[in-house]
């Protein structure tokens, strides 16, 4: 059978079995209705399914007891309505966005419970005992009004308590689905105060002569409210509980007691019944059973009870579970999470009583392990963070290099990196800025290691923003140097070369800041080109660089001097004029990248590198 389908008809059942068991044994009571309460109960727990069953039992029972058409609906409309309530209450999130199913596990949700079973018997009871006015006699609607009032919250606590505990054991609640559409907040919540209000004027009736249409008038704005405050959309993802908290299990001692004092309570009444029905046989005399159950409950236990209950939980529980919260932060040889702790225990730690004993126990004792921790780890735990943010740090910077060459009918274009540690300051880039404008820059910023890197990196992407909008290298140098002079607090520099390779007219306009001159190939032969050296990135602002131009003939060899520093076991320096002779000595068509680094390490032998070494090779093909 559908799960829904179930609901309506458990509900249904449920209803006709509670009103034949109270018609039979407490009729004479003078208990009205005493299944109303399940109203709330069936609600709360399967939505608008549990009020579709439990109205269509009421039907079906106002139907027996022969009522009108015209005084079985109107009754209809509103038991629905206020069940539904219940259920739109739960999940409104009032005082809090953590939303669960209906569970009784801190003081916020038993007050939640407890003041959706007063405003559903409030409304409930209030309508239902004007409609009696309206179509049965006027001199009723304050017997029937206190008396569904009294029923309804009587009902609706016992067995919306047991309900909810049961509901730990067999999962059977309805859970909204969150709405898609936007809930506008204010507007709900003015509906809903004037809901409460409507629902207290209309109750006036019981003390004061009021015309029957003014009381229908009340009755149908109570009704459009009503409606109107449970077209509100479900907002909030439903939280899953938290399970043996102190609090929950405090509460469920509490309301077991409760309700062995309501169950006493509702005893001495029935035993008490005869004696006082005998005494006065007044209308109000007929409530007595039901006001001793409620004050026993409310007045002498209950209500100090919950007070008592907040002040625990507030000083005591809520404390303790704030401690509780250490067990997620503590693994095996590691440092316990501090920060986020202490400022949790720090709201204690000038308290004067156990509470503040403990957290000032358990800040000191989270400073003296984090202490300890890294006394015995600080070299092998300070090694492997710095190798863990390395290794990503060099995956980082090695994607923001080019990472395939530009080969195409007029020109080809590779570079290569390799820094000395696991990231460096060296760079290179090379990417068409249009259909035949070619950029390519090299750099080398001071220092090694991370920051090196930043800087390079920073000076990448400076560089390529520059480029969208200036075409000339020198401007872009000018550019880029006034934003790192500015924002430069540990004085680093960079040397860089940038050019502009015009495939068409074989022109490279390029601009050069203190970087190694290139190597150019002219007349079949290498050559150190002759260019202005500028200064390098970093150290003066406004500095003026020059505009140079150069054409691509053959060849152009951009390298940093990681290349030329290269050092042997004997000290001895690759140097600028073996890395001339390499070129002219290299015949081959052929990329001379791989060649020339198989050569650098047959020289070096290898001896560990201090510096990192960075090529760019430009070769013209047309």
């Amino acid at each position: 059978m559908n799960a829904k389908l179930k609901k309506i008809l458990v509900s249904f059942i449920l209803m006709i079995v509670v009103n034949i068991l109270f018609s039979t044994f407490f009729w004479d009571l003078g208990l009205e209705s005493p299944h109303v309460g399940l109203l709330f109960v069936l609600g709360l727990l399967f939505g608008p399914y549990g009020a579709l069953g439990a109205v269509l039992a009421n039907i079906m029972l106002d139907l027996l007891y022969e009522f009108t058409p015209i005084e079985i609906i109107p009754s209809a409309i509103f038991s629905f309505g206020v069940s539904c309530l219940a259920y739109k209450l739960w999940y409104s999130g009032f005082k809090t966005k953590k939303i669960t199913k209906p569970k009784l596990d801190n003081i916020y949700h038993l007050s939640l419970f407890l003041s959706s079973i007063f405003i559903c018997g409030l409304i409930y009871s209030v309508i239902h005992g004007n409609l009696i006015g309206v179509f049965i006699n006027k001199k009723l609607i304050t017997y029937y009004s206190i008396s569904y009032l009294l029923n309804f919250i009587n009902i609706a606590f016992i067995f919306g308590i047991i309900s909810i505990w049961l509901s730990d054991r067999i999962d059977f609640i309805e859970i909204p689905k969150t709405a898609k559409r936007t809930v506008n907040r204010k507007l709900y919540r003015i509906i809903f105060y004037l809901l409460i209000i409507s629902t207290i004027i209309t109750s006036l009736s019981i003390i004061t002569t009021v015309d029957k249409n003014i009381i229908i008038g009340e009755i149908i704005l109570v009704g459009i409210l009503l409606f109107g405050y449970l077209t509100k959309p479900f907002e909030y993802e439903i939280q899953p509980t938290d399970e043996n908290t102190i609090t929950e299990k405090i509460i469920r001692n509490f309301l077991t007691i409760t309700l062995a004092i309501a169950i006493f309570g509702t005893l001495i009444s029935i035993l008490s019944y005869n004696f006082v029905i005998h005494i006065n046989n007044n209308v109000y005399m007929h409530l007595m059973p039901l006001l001793i159950i409620t004050d026993v409950l409310l007045i002498v236990f209950f209500i100090p009870g919950i007070i008592s209950l907040r002040y625990v939980e507030r000083k005591v529980i809520k404390p303790i579970s704030s401690f509780s919260e250490i067990e997620r932060f503590i693994n095996e040889n590691e440092k316990i999470e501090a920060e986020g702790l202490i400022d949790i225990y720090s709201k204690y730690i000038n308290e004067k009583t156990e509470i503040g004993t403990l957290a000032r126990s358990y800040t000191d004792l989270i400073k003296h392990n984090n202490n300890y921790i890294e006394n015995i780890r600080e070299i092998e735990g300070e090694k492997e963070r710095v190798n863990a943010e390395l290794d990503i740090a060099t995956r980082i910077q090695a994607s923001a290099l080019p990472t395939e060459p530009i080969d195409n009918d007029d020109f080809i274009v590779n570079g290569y990196s390799h820094p000395a540690k696991e990231v460096g300051g060296d760079f290179f880039d090379y990417y068409m800025i249009d259909d035949d404008n070619l950029a390519i820059v090299i750099g080398d910023a001071s220092g090694k290691g991370i920051p090196a890197a930043i800087m390079a990196m920073i000076t990448q992407v400076i560089i390529k923003q520059l480029l969208k909008h200036e075409s000339d290298p020198s401007k872009v140098l000018y550019s880029l140097n006034n934003q790192i002079s500015k924002k430069n607090p540990e004085s680093m520099f960079i040397t860089l070369w940038l050019g502009i390779y015009n495939k068409t007219t074989k022109a490279i306009t390029f601009s050069n800041a203190g970087h190694n001159p290139p190597l150019m190939k002219d007349n079949g032969k290498f050559k150190y080109l002759n260019i202005d050296t500028g200064i390098v990135i970093g150290i003066m602002e406004d500095f003026d660089y020059v505009k140079e131009e150069i054409t691509l003939i053959d060849e152009l060899v951009l390298y940093t001097d990681g290349i030329t520093d290269a050092n042997n076991d004997n000290y001895e320096m690759y140097g600028e004029d073996r890395l001339v002779k390499f070129f002219n000595g290299f015949e081959s068509d052929n990329d001379p990248i791989i060649p020339l680094l198989k050569d650098i390490s047959d020289f070096t032998k290898g001896t560990d590198q201090y510096d990192d070494m960075t090529l760019l090779y430009l070769k013209d093909k047309s």
